[in-house]
């Protein structure tokens, strides 16, 4: 496409509004959430990144719509998609979000690591970080997830957890309370990328579902798959279970967007109201 081409075309992606879509998850410009900006080229949409990682492209009748994963430690402000090809980027305006604080109690040897047990992490969070950066051309079937284990909601997404009195991460993903044993389902087709037991993670596996939409299963009692095996949509994948760091049986549920965890509740369809029942005459 001609240079022109391209900045005619960046100047309309900047001026593009969000909307929403029964297909595709909620637009939440938040840290942690996901940015939908309508684009009206392929050619153009292909070549946004965010921090080096292509973002997913999603068609919608004669336009196609970025769908963005933004990092959970993204600041209040703007945060800037570049392509290579475009002089001007597109600029997503991110809000605040305060997310809630939780205080656990676990071994001391889960927060205060000897000097193996954090080379073993480091090693471990390369391998899961280079598989939730996977990006596959494949477009997945559907945007819109179902939970992959029914249960009450433990713990969301974001929550800032504090461990013996000591400050970590973030949680970057969604626990699902459920015994042990509790069979786990794919939420959506895709290819097995990565599959392993981890310090923190426990028995884990990384699934990607196509251009750069993994779901990560961790705490796992039991592994039913293979990397490389294809899961088909509600397929047995592995079961409930209290491996890694954990303070009981339980599925942490992570969702990743162009190599970045995004929260699942954005991908779940929405509650359904219930219909007022008639009273009876």
């Amino acid at each position: 496409m001609p240079k022109t081409n391209y900045l005619a075309a960046c100047a309309l992606l900047c001026a593009l509004p969000a909307f929403a879509d029964p297909v595709l998850p909620k637009d939440s410009r938040v840290p942690g959430g996901v940015a939908l900006i309508p684009v009206r080229s392929l050619e153009t949409a292909q070549q946004y990144r965010l921090q080096g990682n292509q973002v997913l492209v999603e068609p919608r009748g004669k336009e196609w719509v970025l769908v963005v994963g933004i990092p959970l430690s993204t600041k209040p402000g703007t945060l800037k998609l570049d392509a290579p090809h475009c002089s001007d980027s597109i600029e997503i305006q991110i809000s605040d979000k305060q997310y809630r604080t939780q205080q656990l109690k676990v071994a001391p040897n889960q927060v205060n690591l000897s000097p193996e047990d954090e080379a073993r992490v480091a090693t471990e969070q390369h391998k899961v970080r280079t598989a939730l950066e996977t990006f596959t051309p494949t477009l997945p079937a559907t945007l819109r997830l179902v939970p992959p284990i029914p249960g009450p909601r433990s713990s969301s997404f974001g929550l800032r957890r504090v461990f013996n009195g000591e400050s970590r991460n973030p949680h970057s993903g969604m626990d699902i309370a459920a015994p042990v044993g509790t069979p786990v389902k794919a939420p959506l087709a895709g290819r097995v990328i990565d599959v392993g037991n981890y310090f923190f993670n426990g028995n884990n596996i990384v699934i990607d579902h196509g251009q750069g939409l993994m779901t990560m299963y961790c705490h796992l009692s039991k592994i039913g798959v293979e990397p490389g095996q294809e899961v088909k949509k509600g397929e047995v994948i592995g079961a409930v279970g209290a491996t890694g760091r954990v303070t009981g049986p339980h599925l942490h549920w992570g969702v990743a967007l162009n190599g970045v965890m995004v929260d699942p509740a954005l991908f779940l369809a929405p509650a359904k109201s219930r219909k007022p029942t008639e009273k009876k005459k």
